[in-house]
């Protein structure tokens, strides 16, 4: 196992960040990291990094234990954290050679790198003057200069346009095809678009682990639903084989069944009966978001 987490908790005073959180990372997956806003993750991966301590438990990276040998654990791991850390006034292959000279690495291993993120049209400009997109792809240059075998991506996606968005989410997955790849995020798109697997925090405990492409098997069926008026939600449990039922916002319902029976008919019956009118209605498949709905609800 590249990452292997072992009853970790973490306190912050009084406060338990992190409850009794295990899980394991295999070579070759790109797996997502969910959660709400201070549900645990950077915390989590930052512990992984030897960045902070925890405060019981143990992580091993390639069979490293990061709390009693930390150097050697980071040897293997490569970290772009959510608040991307850059010498803005260095220009790109200064900043870029200069970690190269921190890990001992040939100069030339730089310019590889610089090609492999696409980095090459901006080399020689100061990082400052790169957009968000482009001070994305140096920090993932510097996390992948001295070939680690684990990568940890917090946020790595937040702030970049569409473009940049795929820009960055097609060179993560090129990258994890040979590693291990732990990519925090809070935007459930691109945990679909990227991962095989996905881990769900919240208040500190994981709360799902479940492999994407068995996610989109379910049979259980998904209506969103948007009504006239708002309803509450002791009246829409009323329909027959409603497992879960999410106010996403005002008027509008996410609605899981346990049955592949098309539900719609039985959903505008009962806006029917319940003198409400159907503004829209769409069935999906179980995905990420409705998992994700179900497990933490607003």
């Amino acid at each position: 196992m590249s990452i292997e987490v072992k009853n970790i908790t973490k306190f912050y005073k009084d406060q338990k960040a992190l409850n009794n959180v295990s899980f394991s990372l295999n070579k070759g997956e790109i797996v997502g990291f969910l959660g709400p806003n201070g549900a645990g993750k950077s915390t989590m991966m930052k512990i992984i990094t030897g960045f902070i301590p925890a405060s019981e438990g143990d992580v091993l990276v390639n069979d490293c234990k990061v709390n009693t040998n930390k150097l050697a654990a980071q040897k293997h791991i490569g970290y772009l954290p959510e608040h991307n850390p850059l010498y803005l006034e260095m220009y790109v292959k200064e900043y870029l050679l200069f970690n190269a000279s921190i890990y001992k690495i040939a100069k030339d291993e730089v310019e590889k790198i610089i090609n492999k993120v696409g980095l090459m049209p901006e080399a020689h400009k100061k990082i400052k003057q790169l957009s968000k997109g482009y001070r994305q792809r140096v920090g993932l240059a510097a996390a992948l200069l001295h070939n680690p075998d684990v990568l940890i991506l917090d946020e790595p996606t937040t702030g970049l346009d569409p473009n940049q968005l795929i820009d960055i989410r097609n060179l993560i997955k090129e990258i994890g095809k040979n590693k291990t790849v732990l990519f925090s995020t809070h935007i459930m798109q691109e945990v679909d678009a990227i991962c095989d697997r996905v881990i769900i925090i919240n208040k500190g405990k994981i709360i799902a682990d479940e492999n994407l492409i068995e996610l989109k098997k379910n049979q259980e069926q998904v209506i969103e639903v948007e009504f006239d008026f708002k309803i509450e939600k002791q009246f829409i449990n009323t329909i027959p084989h409603l497992k879960f039922a999410d106010n996403v916002h005002d008027t509008s319902w996410l609605l899981t069944f346990n049955t592949s029976k098309d539900m719609r008919p039985s959903v505008f019956d009962f806006a029917h009966d319940n003198g409400l009118k159907t503004l829209k209605l769409n069935t999906k498949n179980k995905n990420l978001e409705s998992l994700f709905h179900e497990l933490i609800p607003k």
